[in-house]
């Protein structure tokens, strides 16, 4: 019968701890295989994976040019014409509606696309459009205006 204190890892699957720093006849003893002198000699020192000995860094090597516009940037909200079918015929389409209908889920600026098909005519007050989704909203009879 098998017993919990019979219990024993498969063989090979645990090694023992290497102890360090215990004589010179145990092969660990004086600097405890870390070599003499030196950074990683000494306790609390680590390389980085980028270290490159002490040269410079290809980081800092490399010119630095360009801009970034990243905290300048103004993200939208896309709306495409197809997401406007569901409304009745003469509504005024705000962003509020919009959030309150949950067509689109986040507040922020809102960009008309012109993918899909209107045939009724609606009053679309929203932040930003493209040429083709004004024409298909005036061509369906409707109107579009810009919004701050």
């Amino acid at each position: 019968m098998l017993r919990i204190g019979d219990l024993k890892p498969p063989y090979g699957s645990t090694k023992r701890k290497k102890r360090v720093g215990r004589g010179e006849s145990s092969g660990r003893g004086k600097t405890s295989g870390r070599g003499h002198k030196g950074s990683l000699s000494r306790s609390g020192s680590k390389k980085y994976p980028w270290f490159e000995g002490g040269q410079m860094p290809l980081s800092r090597r490399l010119p630095k040019k360009g801009f970034s516009n990243y905290p300048f940037r103004k993200i939208y909200n896309i709306l495409n014409i197809r997401d406007l079918a569901r409304f009745n015929e003469g509504d005024e389409i705000t962003p509020e509606l919009l959030l309150e209908k949950r067509i689109i889920r986040k507040h922020g600026r809102i960009k008309l696309l012109s993918d899909g098909e209107i045939r009724i005519p609606l009053t679309v007050k929203i932040h930003k459009a493209s040429v083709s989704a004004i024409e298909k909203i005036k061509a369906a009879g409707g109107n579009f205006e810009e919004i701050e």
